[in-house]
Parts: C-alpha cells; structure tokens; sequence
C-alpha cells in the first residue's frame, strides 16, 4: 500500500479512497440499479405467482442493501474519506459531503420502510430469496402499511433524483471540468494520468 509523507501538501498529492470503500461503493451501485429495475418491474405486474417471484427478490435485495449500507457506513466510521482536492470550489465539496449524508440515510431508510410497508398488520416472518426467512416487525398496526408504503414510495423517487445528480457530478468532473477530484474514485481518473495514492488509513 502506497503512504504519503506527513509533509507531503495535499495540493501536491491527490488521495483516493481505500480500496474497501471502492469495493463497497461499486456493490452498493450494482445492488440499487438492480432494484430500482426489479421494483418498477414487479408494480406493473398483474397478481400471480410471477409478480410474487419478483417481490420475493426485491425483498431480498432490499435486505440486501440494509446490510451492506451498515457495513458501508461502519467503515466510513472507521476510515476518513480522502480530503477534497484545495481546488474544489466550497459550494461543490458541501453539496457531496451532503448528498453522501443523504445517501446514507436514503439506503438505510428505503429497506426499512419497505419491511414495515410488508409489517403492517401481519406477525411472523417474510420470506427471500432461497427461503430465507426475514422477521417482521412486530406490532404494527394494518393501517399504518398505507402510510409506510407512501414514504417507501417518496424515498424511491427521491433516491433516483439523487443517483442522476450524484452520476451527473461524477461526470462533470471527469469529462467537462476535468478536475482531479474524480480521481478519487476508480475508475474515475485525474486528469493528466495523474495517479491517485491510497491513504494511510
């Protein structure tokens, strides 16, 4: 693993994220376009064993994504980002720090709004993919599945519109301000090849 000097000035070396974040990051990408898919896919089916298979897996990626989403944020607690590149406008490290902040809650949110939706005047245990079962939470009284479904409904919409300005910023950088913040994560690179290096911690 490559380590900066303590002397070494920011503005002379550009830090990327550790390669467990990168890893996390991309698998957190994958799991919520695949959702998105299986989700507006399965609510335009009509009721049958079909639509059942298809919100059997959109139960199991959800679940999917709550455990991933603690694990991310369990190593973002215990791995400091890269620090912005000194050439980052203010206004634009704010709005990611932000978006990141949403983000967290949005992938920890969505699933659970999603079980209580499923909850709501039931008891027991759903099922997932491979029969796996999933507890249900208790105590939730029918009416509230209306409520709970509607915020699921909201965060989904919301979460899209922030995957279109997270991936419209990462662009922006990489290919029209050119900026070397993009290098921070592969395979988003620093303009001018240059290499980003991997922190200490």
């Amino acid at each position: 693993m490559a380590t900066v000097p303590e002397a070494t000035d920011q503005r002379q070396v550009l830090l990327r994220y550790t390669s467990g974040a990168i890893a996390l990051h991309w698998l957190t990408v994958v799991l919520v376009l695949a959702q998105i898919y299986v989700g507006f896919t399965f609510a335009d089916m009509p009721r049958g064993p079909a639509r059942g298979e298809w919100f059997t897996w959109h139960k199991t990626i959800g679940a999917t994504i709550l455990v991933l989403s603690l694990v991310r944020l369990a190593w973002r607690l215990a791995h400091k980002p890269p620090p912005f590149p000194e050439s980052l406008p203010r206004w634009e490290r704010i709005a990611a720090v932000w978006n990141h902040r949403i983000f967290y809650f949005m992938l920890i949110a969505l699933p659970l709004t999603g079980l209580a939706t499923i909850s709501a005047g039931e008891s027991g245990v759903t099922k997932l993919a491979g029969g796996i079962p999933l507890p249900l939470i208790p105590g939730l009284p029918e009416a509230a599945g209306d409520t709970f479904g509607s915020v699921h409904e909201v965060l989904v919409f919301t979460t899209i519109a922030l995957v279109v300005l997270h991936l419209a910023a990462a662009l922006k950088h990489q290919f029209v301000d050119r900026a070397r913040v993009a290098g921070r994560m592969p395979p988003f690179q620093a303009p001018g090849g240059e290499r980003a290096e991997v922190p200490d911690r």
